[in-house]
């Protein structure tokens, strides 16, 4: 049995279990370590889901597809869930990224994630400095309140806002007057200048430093915010003040060019850096995030300078949160309730550094290694919860975090469908509340927002663990996903002895990616021995088309429906084939468009009494009451079968218009028969046999440790709401008496001191 880690004594142990809230500090072991080259790789994919306008050969999300190429410039991330490209949070994302990579590039290097790394940070770079019009700044591109009106994948996004009568290009925000992104633009481009050195060509690299001198001349120039803050930007990203950018970008400047006017700069923006609440001295309890920037610049300033009072300014911030700032039980530096991971691991990372550079040989060494350390492990699963707060990261990890594309609604609905329909692997979500309550909810957004700016710090402190640690990423990665059905027909039918009504709707659900396809055709299939026997003509059937739904949109110039007579299969069999010229007659953007209906009356030749409809391939499964999925009735993409079963087994295989899946296969779930629907329930019986119990793993994590004592603990208190399984229950009735109880804690609190060497039952 693997033994779980217990850093105190039994005595410590017992009082840990006594007060049920105090987690103690624990020196985390080489085993107990979490992956962090998957963390950096899975963060690193995120950036590739949130890329904007024509992708690159190397995008690597199965499920995205060009999009907003409309756009007045192409490239950059959008911010979060949204679709918008907000330049102050992009900007100081890409600055973090840089600083990690400057930083640590061993780590990256040796974790196998150079070439993803470089990808991500010059494709973000790559937007920026197009952003730099010479005399004025691109700052955004797209509208935040428009965009927040409609909730789908950002691939119909011109769709899903002509809907909401949001029509013409998302259009830019420009100017002069905008400081504090200006001067972020420009720090991004300078770290980027000197991290990707030797990584990209000179010429590029010149080009960005180019830039970021010319924004950052130009933010210096204004020193307003005024223009930015009187635009659409301030609703979502507000500046607070525009010093500690400039202060950050003369910092990086200086790197970058060895300059020391930049440093003099610097200097000069020291009496207008932000002041603590109430006393003259400099701040340093906040965190260094995208609005606040002081904390990174005063860091680099200390660095630049060697000068012992940045250096003691630095530590201070350090030490606040190392000693005195505000935690969760587990440890977690708690500054702000919204997204509060971000700035738990840029506290992180900007400790790393400045134990790297000053403070390794301090008295305090220890502390600052365990802050950092601390921040890192906690998100990535070391805290009481057992829950990794990125997703995709294990079983356990968050599976609904806000975002839109991920979630890919076809009704334009944060709630329907109920699971997320794709994997935002590597996301870090907002993070659990100050008592470490967290709720994995799509429109949680204060705990389960997902942004640009929330895996910046932590990416960058990925890289210091991966310098510190090391650890290869997983070459199978990114895993293709399981797809539903993209297109399908659901229909419901009435027949009668003179004919049969049919109501057929072709529906919709692309999501590899989400997408407009035309020349999309359906089948239904009818046996027609009754005709051939009463000596009838199959094809003299009369049709009425009684709704052909894309006449709603005509005035947007979709092409009406085709509807052939019936044709020959095989046999007596013959079907009537719909076919839809222009896929904007249904399309995944909400609940009215995401099928198209076209209503159908087959009437017998001459109005007789000799019909059968009962007797149709088609009309199996289907009742006249309610709309059913159905694979009977088979549908066509450009005249290829890709769903449904014809009467002679031929079965479609998927959308010819889907991407591959990263293995280069689609991977589709099996064709089932819908006809009926089913429920069932699977129900886990616990494991019994003494040989395959993990013993005294109360919470079933594969280990114990002390956090199986607190569960036990909980349940031996009769506390009904603890959440411990029947198969918890099993491993924890270390005496082996049938019952769990206060005698089972003091077996497991013994066994963790070292007291007592085995769990198991004695033979």
């Amino acid at each position: 049995m693997k033994r779980g880690r217990i850093a105190a004594g039994f005595s410590a142990a017992v009082m840990f279990c006594s007060c049920l809230g105090t987690v103690p500090a624990v020196p985390v072991q080489a085993a107990d370590r979490p992956d962090y080259a998957k963390a950096l790789q899975m963060s690193l994919y995120f950036y590739e889901c949130q890329q904007a306008g024509v992708l690159p050969e190397w995008n690597r999300v199965e499920w995205r597809s060009d999009s907003t190429v409309g756009d007045d410039l192409n490239g950059g991330w959008y911010d979060a869930g949204d679709h918008v490209k907000f330049n102050l949070p992009m900007s100081y994302s890409a600055a973090m990224l840089a600083w990690g990579l400057y930083e640590y590039p061993d780590g990256v290097e040796q974790a196998g994630e150079m070439t993803n790394y470089v990808n991500n940070l010059k494709w973000v770079l790559d937007y920026l400095a197009q952003c730099d019009l010479g005399d004025e700044a691109i700052f955004q591109v797209g509208n935040g309140q428009d965009d927040h009106s409609w909730w789908g994948p950002v691939e119909l996004l011109e769709y899903g806002m002509k809907e909401q009568n949001v029509g013409g290009p998302r259009g830019h925000l420009q100017g002069r007057d905008c400081s504090a992104v200006t001067a972020e633009m420009g720090a991004a481009l300078a770290a980027g200048s000197v991290a990707l050195k030797g990584r990209v060509s000179q010429s590029v690299l010149d080009n960005y430093l180019k830039h970021a001198v010319s924004l950052f001349k130009m933010a210096d120039a204004d020193r307003s915010d005024d223009t930015y803050m009187n635009s659409d930007a301030k609703n979502f990203y507000r500046s607070s003040h525009f010093y500690d950018e400039l202060f950050w970008c003369a910092n990086w400047l200086y790197i970058a060019t060895k300059d020391s006017a930049y440093l003099d700069k610097a200097a000069s923006y020291i009496p207008n850096l932000g002041k603590e609440n109430g006393q003259d001295c400099l701040k340093y309890t906040w965190a260094q995030c995208w609005d606040d920037v002081q904390q990174g610049g005063t860091l680099l300033y200390a660095i630049n300078t060697g000068d012992e009072t940045w250096k003691a300014q630095a530590k201070k911030h350090v030490m606040h949160w190392a000693t005195d700032g505000k935690k969760t039980k587990d440890g977690l530096c708690f500054v702000d309730t919204w997204g509060c991971l971000r700035y738990a691991n840029s506290i992180g990372f900007t400790a790393a550094v400045a134990y790297d550079h000053f403070l390794k040989d301090d008295a305090d060494a220890a502390k600052v290694k365990n802050l950092y350390e601390t921040q890192i492990n906690y998100t990535l699963g070391q805290n009481s919860n057992k829950i990794p707060y990125i997703v995709g990261f294990s079983d356990n990890a968050p599976s609904h975090p806000h975002h839109r594309t991920a979630h890919c609604s076809w009704k334009n609905s944060d709630e329907s469908p109920e699971e997320s329909r794709h994997i935002l692997y590597g996301a870090l979500v907002g993070g659990p509340n100050e008592d470490g309550s967290y709720v994995d909810k799509r429109n949680n957004f204060v705990n389960n927002e997902v942004a640009t700016d929330y895996n910046a710090g932590y990416t960058a402190l990925l890289c210091k663990m991966l310098n510190d640690y090391g650890g290869k990423s997983d070459p199978k990665f990114p895993y293709p996903e399981t797809r539903d059905d993209e297109l399908y027909v659901e229909a419901k039918a009435t027949h009668d002895s003179g004919g049969s009504t049919l109501s057929l709707k072709i529906t919709n659900h692309t999501g590899w990616p989400a997408r407009r396809i035309d020349n999309v055709s359906m089948r239904y299939y009818m046996d027609l021995s009754e005709l051939v026997t009463a000596g009838v003509d199959p094809t003299s059937i009369e049709m009425r088309c009684d709704r052909d739904q894309t006449g709603m949109y005509a005035s947007e110039g979709v092409k009406s429906a085709v509807i052939s007579k019936p044709t020959k299969y095989d046999g007596n069999i013959y079907y009537i084939e719909i076919t839809f010229p222009d896929g904007r007659a249904f399309l995944p953007i909400s609940e009215g468009r995401h099928q198209c209906e076209i209503m159908l009356a087959l009437v017998y030749p001459g109005y007789g009494k000799g019909w059968d409809g009962t007797n149709d391939y088609s009309a199996q499964g289907l009742s006249g009451t309610s709309n059913t999925k159905t694979k009977y009735i088979t549908v066509y993409e450009s005249g290829v079968l890709v769903y449904g079963t014809e009467p002679d087994g031929t079965t479609g295989k998927g959308s010819i218009s889907a991407n591959p899946a990263p293995d280069g296969q689609p991977h589709t779930n099996p064709q089932e028969s819908t006809d009926t629907t089913e429920t069932t329930t699977t129900t886990t019986t616990p494991k019994g046999n003494p040989s395959e119990i993990l013993w005294g793993d109360a919470d079933c994590s594969n280990s114990v440790d002390v956090l199986d004592a607190v569960l036990l603990a909980r349940v031996a208190a009769e506390d009904t709401k603890c959440g411990i399984t029947d198969q918890g229950k099993t491993n924890s009735d270390v005496t082996h008496d049938g019952a769990v109880k206060n005698d089972d804690l003091t077996k497991l609190l013994k066994y963790l001191a070292g007291l007592v060497p085995d769990l198991a039952p004695s033979k």
